[in-house]
């Protein structure tokens, strides 16, 4: 699960396109040292962009949860975002990262009026499908009305660092990250899958973490070709005799977990299955 480094980017920021990075906040901004910011991360591959709207989308919920006020529409950060990608290659493996971010307000919700908006579109290729490693991790998600964990917001990841590092210092890739209740919620920075029985389960979205979009399509993408997914509380030790554990995301998009602490699995048919479904999708999108 390992990123790559970047390549070429561009930055859309005051209403004009520069190539690499753009600076656009102060030190007095309230995201600079209050973190009101939100993003999100769409895909480019196969000349498409698939479910950029509906990442748009949770950007603009993103920025209300936080108190921002979106300064634009829905279709005006499409257009931005197809503007970025025309300034790549067709074939081009691209991630799209629009962000809304506050620059007044003090220790309270920021000056909506006050929200700026931002996007990284930068090459990015598709990781191979070579499995991850994953251990349990002692950093837990929060609960909604500890932190706003319905919104993409920054301030939630170092939480996501916190677990990634204690899972490299063990040697292994990320953690598998339980909610305030001591259920599986996912890996450190993706949604989580197994399969027991050709059943596909998934932890149910309870306030702790996002309902991915990548996994919302996979979910229906699987169903669809006649598994039965399902999706209901998940104990940890559930996962120490699943057939198959496997990730989704928006960077990598299915993902297959080849290590469970001391426990090594092989990609599965199920995974394997999950991303060809997805990238089927993908080029007709």
């Amino acid at each position: 699960m390992a990123h790559n480094a970047q390549g070429k980017v561009w930055t859309y920021a005051d209403d004009a396109w520069f190539e690499g990075d753009k600076g656009v906040l102060a030190p007095r901004h309230q995201a600079f040292w209050l973190a009101s910011t939100v993003f999100d991360g769409a895909r480019y591959m196969f000349g498409r962009a698939p479910d950029l709207d509906r990442h748009i989308a949770r950007l603009m919920k993103s920025a209300r949860i936080l108190g921002m006020k979106p300064c634009l529409t829905e279709a005006e950060i499409a257009t931005i975002a197809w503007q970025g990608i025309g300034k790549f290659a067709d074939d081009a493996d691209l991630y799209v990262c629009p962000i809304f971010y506050a620059e007044e307000g003090m220790v309270v919700l920021p000056d909506p009026d006050s929200t700026r908006f931002a996007m990284v579109v930068r090459e990015s290729p598709m990781p191979a499908f070579d499995g991850f490693a994953a251990c349990l991790s002692s950093f837990r998600r929060p609960a909604r009305d500890m932190a706003p964990t319905e919104a993409k917001a920054s301030c939630l990841y170092p939480n996501v660092a916190r677990s990634v590092g204690e899972a490299q210092e063990k040697g292994f890739d990320v953690g598998v990250i339980l909610d305030p209740s001591g259920n599986v919620a996912e890996f450190s920075y993706a949604n989580l899958f197994m399969v027991k029985d050709r059943v596909v389960t998934t932890p149910v979205i309870n306030g702790t973490f996002l309902n991915g979009i990548t996994r919302q399509r996979v979910m229906q993408l699987l169903s669809d070709d006649g598994y039965h997914v399902i999706e209901r509380t998940v104990d940890f030790d559930e996962l120490r005799t699943a057939d198959e554990l496997f990730a989704t995301g928006n960077y990598a998009k299915v993902s297959p977990c080849t290590r469970l602490e001391d426990r090594t699995l092989q990609p599965g048919p199920v995974a394997t299955r999950a991303r060809e479904l997805y990238f089927e999708f993908a080029a007709k999108a």
